[in-house]
């Protein structure tokens, strides 16, 4: 059994090539997330969504392009079939402010929405971080008594400040400390 074949897998070998098993099951554990994200999302913050999307893209840009170059056009009278009816380009401004209004509605209820998902993430990162944290630190103290058993000098004072829990409340008050002193 030749097992540097390259048409076969091994069992912790995944489909998509140098993606680890847990790498995938984390990436579809977040694409899963979303999905139920969206889900849940009411019907009115994805219609804002949709809006918001739209609006951002060239088709818009496009569309809007089209739709003032001929008002303005018609407008100053460069097409003399068609009768004038805002030459002032008053009607005008007025639709453009009352759709930048909407717009930015839209815009914002969708940055809302995004924020407070982000807010979900951050979260979840400052926890998965204390944890990290947490078990580096004990790992630090094990590594720490295997040396001492197997007699390996350390550098005792920087082993000692290493498996010190942080605590982050302590972080949090100094972080908002020096941002109060600018």
């Amino acid at each position: 059994m030749n097992d540097d074949h390259p048409d076969r897998k091994s069992p912790t070998t995944p489909a998509a090539a140098g993606l680890t098993p847990a790498l995938t099951r984390n990436i579809e554990a977040i694409m899963q997330r979303r999905r139920q994200s969206q889900n849940a999302a009411s019907a009115q913050e994805r219609a804002a969504a949709a809006v918001s999307k739209f609006a951002g893209s060239m088709m818009f840009v496009y569309i809007h392009i089209v739709f003032y170059g001929v008002w303005i056009i018609a407008n100053v009278g460069w097409i003399p079939q068609v009768p004038l009816w805002d030459p002032s380009l008053v009607i005008l401004a007025m639709e453009a402010s009352v759709e930048a209004i909407f717009l930015s509605t839209f815009v914002l209820i969708n940055q809302n929405r995004m924020a407070a998902q982000d807010n979900v993430r951050a979260d979840l990162d400052l926890q998965i971080s204390l944890l990290n944290e947490h078990e580096t630190t004990r790992l630090i103290a094990m590594v720490e008594a295997i040396a001492k058993k197997l007699e390996v000098p350390t550098e005792a004072h920087e082993v000692e400040e290493l498996k010190k829990d942080i605590a982050p409340e302590a972080v949090l008050d100094r972080i908002q400390a020096e941002g109060e002193d600018k």
